[in-house]
């Protein structure tokens, strides 16, 4: 799909309005912790400035529900604006209240407001037509950036772009090159091509998985998802997660894998605990023989050397979701040693967001890979075959 591009349009002397994602997590303290997102809007911020637009910058940051709370401020992201911009960046106190509109009136050429958190208005979520249009209202020009939600039809991502017509709306730098990427992976991979998809359900990745089967050479499944693969091969998962109402859909994932030719790998071996804790006691054992009330949380090094194997040869790896527990350090070396054989292959490298992101990120390997995502939801989206609420009305209709 070809999107409105940035460049066609003419931003001199503009206010423009860009959603970006700034939903950046934060430590203890409230400090940044990983400013990537903040960082990957930078190409299309400063095009912005360099066409000498003002620019109203918009996000949101967690779920403070609609409700104005002080923890969701985004004065640190203001803060590390101005650092990596090095421009000033002004932040009104309020969405559509009287500080911001005011900010937005008295704008100059190059000014750069950064609303307060979208989501201290109820109507954001709610995708409401009201807010949106107070949105659009302070701006010419509308520029989504924001891949990380543009599969949330909310206010001020699908909403909004029904008040600009094609010639005053495009997609940024950062969406355009998302798109473009998993658009390409999809359609256009070198092959082999294989998928690895964990994470903890079955139920999260079974659209992806479906999509995902005719495209694909190889399937590496981990995580909890795992184990109603397992359990429907009749195998004794012990009390590890299991969908039992998914039970015949992962037999039919299964089959049609084997119908369509496409290798289909599952643990052999798994790192069981008595206990979801860090101080759990935890042994390795085959993925047929899980002891009774205990539960899998990461794959096995049988597993890992499998995969490995299975992984040798391919040329494009889609990676989304980890392979087990990683956030417990205990259960995080199935993912770590597959994120370190991934990362040091030859192969087109494509980390799908969210959990995988922050976990090739944490163990120092995210600048190895080819593309990281900047969106778990959205990307996982993609590949289910849909089109995001907050792409539809940037894509060029065909004539």
């Amino acid at each position: 799909m070809e999107l409105l591009n940035i460049k066609n349009l003419d931003l001199t002397n503009k206010k423009v309005f860009i959603r970006c994602d700034f939903n950046v997590p934060m430590d203890e303290f409230g400090n940044i912790s990983d400013d990537r997102r903040i960082r990957s809007a930078l190409t299309t911020l400063n095009y912005c400035l360099d066409q000498d637009c003002a620019i109203i910058l918009a996000s949101h940051l967690g779920r403070p529900k609609g409700e104005v709370n002080e923890k969701y401020s985004l004065a640190p992201i203001s803060r590390r604006l101005h650092h990596l911009l090095k421009h000033e960046v002004t932040l009104a106190s309020d969405v559509v209240g009287p500080d911001a509109m005011q900010k937005v009136k008295d704008m100059k050429c190059c000014d750069i407001i950064l609303l307060e958190n979208l989501r201290y208005e109820e109507g954001e979520t709610t995708n409401d037509t009201a807010l949106a249009n107070k949105l659009a209202d302070m701006a010419d020009i509308y520029i989504n950036d924001a891949f990380g939600v543009s599969h949330r039809a909310h206010a001020s991502v699908e909403g909004i772009t029904h008040f600009f017509d094609n010639d005053h709306k495009a997609a940024g730098f950062l969406l355009e090159r998302e798109i473009k990427f998993f658009g390409k992976l999809i359609n256009e991979p070198v092959r082999p091509f294989a998928a690895i998809v964990g994470g903890s359900k079955v139920s999260g990745k079974l659209e992806a998985l479906k999509n995902l089967l005719p495209k694909v050479d190889k399937i590496f499944i981990g995580g909890g998802m795992a184990f109603t693969f397992l359990k429907q091969m009749g195998y004794e998962i012990g009390v590890s997660l299991v969908e039992d109402d998914l039970l015949s859909d992962a037999q039919d994932v299964m089959d049609e894998a084997k119908r369509l030719g496409v290798k289909f790998y599952l643990p052999v071996d798994v790192v069981a605990a008595d206990k979801f804790s860090e101080d759990a006691i935890s042994k390795i054992v085959t993925s047929q023989e899980i002891p009774e009330n205990w539960m899998g949380l990461d794959i096995g090094p049988a597993t890992v050397r499998l995969y490995r194997e299975g992984l040798a040869d391919v040329q494009t790896v889609l990676w989304n979701g980890p392979m087990g527990v990683y956030e417990m350090e205990k259960f995080a070396r199935g993912s770590s040693k597959i994120a370190h054989f991934v990362a040091d292959s030859y192969a087109t490298t494509v980390v799908g967001g969210g959990d995988t992101a922050d976990l090739v990120q944490r163990i120092g390997l995210d600048d190895e890979m080819s593309f990281i995502s900047t969106g778990g939801g959205a990307s996982l989206e993609l590949l289910e075959g849909k089109i995001l609420p907050g792409v539809a009305q940037l894509i060029i209709k065909e004539d």
